[in-house]
C-alpha cells in the first residue's frame, strides 16, 4: 500500500516479499540493509530467528532483489562481517554465497569503520586463551550486479566530484554511525552512507530501492542527490518516521525543486 509520495519519493507500507507495487527490471540500484538477526527490538520483525531461517528467510528477498533490478543494476548491501550473539556466525560469507545462488555477479566490498570500539562488550576469556572473542568494530558494504557491471553513460547525467569519487573508490570509509535516539528506529544507518552508493553507482535520472526502509534515510539520501527514490517497510511506525525525517531533514518539496532546476542547467 502506498503510504506516502512526493515528486520522486515514495513509501510503501508493505512486506517487501509480498509487494505488488514494483516492476521486474524496474530498479537501477538497491541500497540496504537488512536485519542483521541479532535480537533488535523491531515492532514488526523478529530478529531472533534460527539461523538456518534466517538464511532462507535472506534467500527469497534477495532472490526478489535480483528481480527488480534492470540488467546492469546494482546492490549495496550493508552487513555485518560476522556475529557472535546466539553463536559465532560468518553473516557476510553466507549471504555473499546466497546472493551469488540466486543469480548476482560480485564486484567489490567496501569497508566501513564506524568508529565504535568504545561500544564493545564482549571479550570472551578474559586476557585468558581458552576463548576469547575476536571482534572486528566495522561493517561490510558488499557491492554486487546483475548481468554486466558497465553500463551505458549516453544520456545520462553523473553529479559526483573528483574529490568524492577519489575518496569513495578507496573502499575503506571512515564516518560515525547514526543515533538511534535521534531517528527513533534501533538500527539505523547514517545518511552518508547510501549518499556515497547512490553517487558513485548511479546517474542523476536513475531509481534508487531500499526494501528494508526502516527510518527513510536511503529514500533522504535520494531527495538529497534528486535521484527517484522506492522504500518498502512493513512497519507502519516507521513508515510515519521516514515521513516525518523527509519533510523536516530533507525540506523535501523546496530540495527536490531546486535539484531538478541544478540538474536541468547542466
Amino acid at each position: 500500500m502506498l503510504y506516502f509520495r512526493i515528486g520522486d519519493i515514495s513509501i510503501y507500507n508493505a512486506d517487501f516479499l509480498k509487494q505488488e507495487c514494483l516492476e521486474e527490471g524496474s530498479i537501477d540500484l538497491i541500497v540496504t540493509s537488512p536485519p542483521y538477526n541479532v535480537d533488535i527490538t523491531y515492532n514488526a520483525y523478529d530478529d531472533k530467528i534460527p539461523y538456518h531461517a534466517y538464511l532462507e528467510f535472506s534467500r527469497e528477498w534477495l532472490g526478489k532483489a535480483y528481480a527488480v533490478l534492470r540488467y546492469g543494476g546494482r546492490l549495496c548491501l550493508n552487513i555485518p562481517l560476522d556475529k557472535n550473539k546466539g553463536g559465532q556466525q560468518s553473516v557476510y560469507a553466507d549471504l555473499l554465497t546466497i546472493a551469488k545462488s540466486v543469480g548476482f555477479k560480485y564486484h567489490s566490498t567496501i569497508v566501513w569503520n564506524e568508529q565504535n570500539i568504545s561500544r564493545r562488550t564482549a571479550w570472551g576469556s578474559w586476557l585468558s586463551a581458552a576463548a576469547p572473542y575476536v571482534i572486528a568494530p566495522v561493517e561490510m558494504i558488499a557491492v554486487l550486479y546483475k548481468g554486466s557491471w558497465k553500463r551505458k553513460r549516453t544520456g545520462r547525467t553523473s553529479d559526483i566530484t573528483r574529490e568524492e569519487f577519489i575518496e569513495w573508490t578507496n573502499g575503506v570509509w571512515t564516518f560515525a554511525g547514526e543515533s538511534k535516539k535521534r531517528v527513533g528506529h534501533p538500527a539505523p544507518f547514517p545518511v552518508e552512507l547510501p549518499k556515497r552508493c547512490i553517487k558513485l553507482f548511479t546517474f542523476v535520472e536513475d531509481t534508487v530501492l531500499d526494501p528494508f526502509l526502516g527510518s527513510g534515510t536511503t529514500l533522504l539520501a535520494c531527495a538529497l542527490t534528486g535521484r527517484k527514490g522506492i522504500g518498502i517497510e512493513v512497519d507502519k511506525r516507521y513508515c510515519k518516521i521516514a515521513k516525518e525525517r523527509l519533510l523536516k531533514e530533507g525540506s523535501l518539496e523546496q530540495l527536490t525543486l531546486e535539484i531538478r532546476s541544478r540538474n536541468s542547467k547542466r
